[in-house]
Order: structure tokens, then sequence, then C-alpha cells
């Protein structure tokens, strides 16, 4: 029962960050909104920077434990690639909010730390993609390329049609704020757009003429 509390506060606390920030989001509200007093909010999170930092804690550790074991399964680079892809466009899509907030504390310098916080995690679930291509170019399974750059890619794509919604709708002529729409729609086409580019960019020459 006191998981589960934990487990509310910490969903109310994401959404109220993503929707107010971290200034505009009070620790009153949050536990006003969660059905909990203050005693049980301080303490699990201690304070309000605490909180925070739990809030990308519950996000990043789940999927970075995902992609470890994903790189452990006994299957070919090019189907761990894949259900790379699958995790990755499902995860961004399922967090829409929580993706916001995150660019948002990254471009800020107000919170340095908390900013360095972050680009470490990310750092440890990038790290689990770069052993994907590393694995598949040491076994001949993809071509020779440049991993960091590819990876760039990736994350700078995601970047496009969560962070700046507004252009991405305009060129997609899809509403991207819609939910229904991101996940019936979106999240189907943008998995197939990445399949198939990095089936073209990493497919040897010699598989490509076959």
């Amino acid at each position: 029962m006191k998981e589960d509390k934990k487990e509310i506060i910490l969903q109310t606390a994401e959404k109220l960050f993503s929707e107010l920030g971290y200034d505009g989001a009070s620790t009153r509200s949050i536990a006003n909104e969660a059905g909990v007093n203050m005693a049980m909010l301080n303490y699990y999170f201690g304070s309000k920077e605490g909180l925070y930092k739990a809030v990308f804690e519950r996000r990043f550790k789940g999927f970075h434990q995902t992609l470890i074991s994903l790189n452990e399964e006994d299957i070919s680079s090019w189907e761990k690639l894949n259900k790379y892809i699958d995790l990755y466009v499902d995860k961004i899509a399922a967090q829409n909010c929580f993706q916001r907030l995150m660019q948002h504390e990254i471009s800020i310098q107000q919170r340095s730390e908390m900013g360095s916080f972050i680009v470490e995690y990310l750092l440890r679930n990038i790290n689990e993609i770069r052993k994907i291509l590393r694995e598949g170019i040491e076994n001949g399974s993809f071509k020779e390329v440049d991993i960091d750059l590819l990876v760039a890619t990736l994350f700078g794509t995601k970047y496009y049609i969560v962070n700046l919604s507004g252009i991405a709708s305009a060129l997609l002529e899809k509403d991207l704020t819609d939910d229904n729409i991101l996940n019936t729609d979106i999240k189907p086409r943008l998995k197939k757009h990445l399949k198939a580019m990095l089936e073209s960019y990493l497919k040897p020459a010699a598989c490509i003429n076959n």
C-alpha cells in the first residue's frame, strides 16, 4: 500500500512538473492532487528537489534495465536493433510529457547539477544502443559507420517529433498533441521509417547487391 502511494505521488509529480515546470509546481499542490499529506511526501522524497530527481530516476532506471536485458538476448544484431526501435518509439509515445520535461531541464542552466544528472542517465541508455551497433559491425551484420552520429540522428528525430510538435504537426499534417493520432498514426509510421532508414544505412554492400 505504501509503494502504491509512492507511485501515485511520482505520477502526479511528473504530470504537474511537465505542465507547470519545476518552479510552478509546489510540493503542496502535488501532495493535494496525489491525495497524500505533506508528511508522507517528505518522508519518501525529503524535498522538492528529491522528488524531482525521483521522477527522472523512475523513468530512466526501468528503461535502462530493459535495454540491458535486450542486449543479453540470444538473437541477431538486426533483431536487437528492430526491438530497440520498437521499445524506443513506444517509450517516447507513452511518455510524451516526460520527454518534454526532460528536454526542457537539459536546455536550462539554473539547475546545472540536475541537467548533469539527466545527461549521465541518458548516456547509460545510449551506451546500450552503441553496444548493439558495435556488435553488428564486429560480426559483419552492419557495415562500418559513425556510431555516434547515427545515434544522434535517432535522438534528433525523436527531439523533433516530441519537442517541436508545432513544426512537426505542420510538416506531417497531423496534430501531434493528440495522443490518439500520436499512437495510431505517428508511432507506427516512425517505427517503419527508422527501421527502413537503418536498414538502408547499415546493410553491407554485398547484402544489398544480393
